[in-house]
């Protein structure tokens, strides 16, 4: 019996933090000159962030220290109040921007979608170790975890958020191929989607405009034309090394959403493409070491909650970035940690947490046996080392 040390993934977790921080003086940068002009204060939205950003700490300890097994019994029950919640915001949910995405009750107010996201991911890992032996029957293994997929993502676009609807398609997509899914059911059904998905896309006016906008068939004043090109001014303005912390332009009402959804722009221009590029790999450090966590899973339940969590992190900064940057449409998909927001900073910060639990169980007392197929790569299914 080889005995390990029991350990999080360090680099996971410096990762983390180190984004978390570094968002407070993105975020103050980004925000002050609208903070000033809507209530009179250059700190307003910093404090909201500031307060997100410790809760968002508090989460990820929290998810470090509930062992991922627990959630096994939850996951369906969750994944059930989270459809209930989409179906509750489709009807009643605040209105923003032509969009129910929100519930609010009182000064409390958050985003389902992001709920209904995550529980999926669990739910799906779970499933997919529960009906392993079954997957290659479609209606019986395969069948039970696309009415899920379907029921999720097709209420969020109801809302419509047709960018976070597509990535829950394609994050479950991605659990889906390391959970074992045959070939050819995966590729039936996105051969499938795709269509369904290009209709939805081109079905609102304001859809189409972002696509047209995207291959430059859109007027220059368009709104979603303005902001790409905007963010991509404040790249160029940071050229090698940035003008500087707290030295933007484009915040001064140049790019709106500078604070949220396009605060990569910002980054870029005040730290430059080294900050920028900083950035990206620190990312892509989360996307290696979550895979390595999921190879060394002890169960196929962890390694593909591993996979699916590490992919919503990921696929989300991937998104971001290349939006920000001109190579995507614009979505209106948050940077995971450095983006203002609340729903999706907590859940993402409570989705390391979870990762950093698998990878703690990846080291406890195993085996001999046990600990070589790990380091094979091959999971130890339905055993959790003690």
């Amino acid at each position: 019996m080889n005995e390990h040390k029991n350990h999080i993934d360090i680099f996971v977790f410096v990762s983390v933090i180190a984004l978390l921080v570094f968002s407070l003086a993105a975020v103050y940068s980004a925000s002050s000159t609208f903070s000033f002009a809507k209530q009179n204060d250059f700190s307003y939205f910093f404090r909201s962030h500031t307060i997100k950003v410790l809760i968002a700490f508090a989460a990820l300890i929290l998810g470090m220290n509930i062992n991922y097994q627990w959630y096994k019994k939850l996951t369906k029950k969750v994944i059930i109040v989270s459809v209930i919640l989409l179906v509750i915001t489709f009807i009643f949910g605040t209105v923003a921007k032509g969009a129910n995405r929100w519930l609010s009750f009182g000064i409390l107010s958050f985003q389902p979608s992001e709920i209904g996201k995550f529980a999926l991911i669990f739910h799906l890992a779970f499933l997919l170790e529960q009906k392993a032996n079954m997957l290659d029957n479609f209606s019986k293994g395969f069948l039970p975890l696309l009415i899920w997929t379907g029921v999720v993502a097709g209420l969020v676009m109801m809302q419509p958020s047709f960018s976070t609807g597509a990535m829950i398609c394609l994050i479950s997509l991605t659990i889906f191929f390391v959970g074992n899914v045959r070939i050819k059911h995966l590729i039936l059904v996105v051969v499938s989607i795709i269509p369904i998905l290009a209709l939805y896309a081109v079905s609102a006016q304001y859809r189409l405009n972002r696509i047209l906008s995207y291959f430059g068939q859109s007027d220059s004043t368009n709104i979603m034309n303005y902001q790409v090109t905007q963010a991509i001014i404040g790249l160029g303005n940071g050229a090698l090394f940035g003008v500087g912390p707290g030295q933007s332009r484009q915040r001064d009402f140049f790019l709106p959403e500078s604070y949220g959804d396009f605060i990569f722009a910002i980054i870029g221009e005040e730290y430059g493409f080294i900050g920028a590029t900083i950035i990206l790999a620190i990312f892509v450090l989360i996307m290696i070491r979550g895979i390595k966590i999921a190879k060394r899973a002890p169960d196929l339940f962890g390694r593909n909650l591993a996979v699916g969590l590490t992919s919503a992190i990921t696929l989300y900064a991937l998104v971001n970035t290349g939006v920000a940057s001109g190579v995507f449409p614009t979505t209106g998909l948050p940077l995971p940690f450095l983006s203002y927001g609340g729903t999706s900073m907590l859940l993402s910060a409570f989705a390391i947490g979870v990762i950093l639990n698998i990878s703690k169980h990846t080291d406890i007392i195993v085996r001999e046996q046990g600990f070589n197929e790990i380091e094979n790569n091959e999971p130890i299914v339905g055993q959790v080392y003690k």
